[in-house]
């Protein structure tokens, strides 16, 4: 098996793994002996994710994924400001169906759409917050592109215009490559997500700026500085924790070969395949990433004749029940249907090889022979 599927999930980091195989069954909720070193566990793990995020452990709310913690930035915090919400036309869905969420509640929300490159213009996000209190949820970097966002000019540009604007990034795709800084970005809210970085599924994490209000969203005993009630899932945050600090200190060794693995297949498709496009910029997304179109071949018979010889790539999202459909972020981006239906997305990642780079290139050629 060829997996080229990464930005959609990450296999277990044997830290991760080994983490949470150590952990005990208590509810860090109860008051014995057994609970308290859940508790203990819980806590040491907070602690351990803050600092690879610059953050105080104060700050961390502990979710059930990505997409969670997104609902919670958004809809926690517009609710708790009574604020309008900007965001863009790629985000991902767990941010643009928040927001159409709150339209239907009564909230003013607007959506900046990006040029043909993927990319947000901070004027133009800027602009949509002069209204009045607003929440801005900007991505770090797409999804499906990999395109990266200027989320520290998008930061300045909204402060000058609304300064008590509220500043919210999803950094998922982000971690595993770059390092994530939250007073660097200058950020209120961020999200990210375990398994997109070699940690267990079903768990996440919100940084929330000390000061910052939220409403929440899931009510009950009162867990996460009463923003996530639940019994924590303790076995899962201390494999987060453990997969982030192995993605930190993997993160040079990562960009090595997963950019030299990147290298190889464009150049190898580049000059084998006429009329190639490469999505995004080349000097502005992430190294994991590739984006292609291929003129004239459908990408679900691509996909298909991939999966055939043991190649797991895909067409896009992977929060959108498993359908091959027509990206909205293509769409965004100017693509027509059949433009878009033409593009794939392989994505790198910590058990990518250099070598795995050729094979993919190969792996492409043969299934596209006769398709074109």
């Amino acid at each position: 098996m060829l997996y080229l599927d990464h930005a959609a999930t990450t296999p277990l980091r044997p830290e991760a793994l080994a983490a949470m195989r150590s952990i005990g069954f208590g509810n860090p909720s109860g008051i014995h002996g057994v609970a308290r070193t859940a508790k203990d566990l819980l806590e040491d793990a907070r602690e351990r994710a803050a600092g690879l995020i610059g953050a105080g452990p104060g700050e961390i709310v502990f979710t059930g994924g990505g997409t969670e913690a997104d609902n919670l930035a958004v809809i926690g915090s517009a609710i708790a400001a009574r604020a309008s919400v900007v965001t863009s036309s790629v985000e991902h869905d767990a941010v643009l169906e928040s927001a159409d969420f709150l339209r239907r509640m009564g909230h003013r929300v607007e959506v900046v759409g990006v040029d043909r490159l993927g990319r947000v213009d901070p004027e133009r996000v800027a602009a949509a917050t002069a209204t009045g209190p607003s929440v801005v949820s900007i991505m770090a970097a797409n999804n499906e592109t990999g395109v990266v966002e200027p989320i520290g000019d998008i930061v300045e540009a909204v402060k000058k215009v609304s300064p008590g604007a509220i500043l919210h990034t999803d950094a998922v795709q982000v971690f595993i490559s770059e390092p994530v800084d939250v007073d660097t970005l200058g950020v209120d809210l961020l999200t990210l997500a375990a398994h997109k970085f070699g940690g267990p599924k079903g768990v996440g994490l919100l940084y929330v700026r000390d000061g910052t209000e939220l409403e929440p969203l899931i009510h009950g005993g009162g867990q996460e500085a009463g923003l996530r009630s639940g019994t924590q899932n303790v076995a899962g945050i201390v494999g987060m924790a453990a997969a982030m600090e192995a993605a930190a200190v993997d993160r040079e060794r990562f960009r090595a070969d997963v950019g030299e693995a990147r290298h190889r297949f464009e150049t190898r498709l580049i000059n084998a395949i006429e009329g190639l496009e490469i999505n995004g910029p080349a000097d502005e997304r992430l190294i994991q990433h590739s984006h292609i179109r291929i003129p004239g071949v459908r990408n679900d018979i691509v996909l298909i004749r991939l999966d055939r010889e043991g190649v797991a790539a895909s067409a896009g999202s992977a929060c959108q029940s498993g359908a091959v459909d027509v990206s909205h972020v293509l769409e965004a981006m100017g693509f027509s249907s059949a433009q878009a239906r033409e593009c794939l997305r392989f994505s790198f990642g910590w058990t990518t090889t250099p070598d795995d780079g050729d094979a993919a290139a190969v792996a492409v050629l043969e299934a596209i022979e006769g398709l074109r």
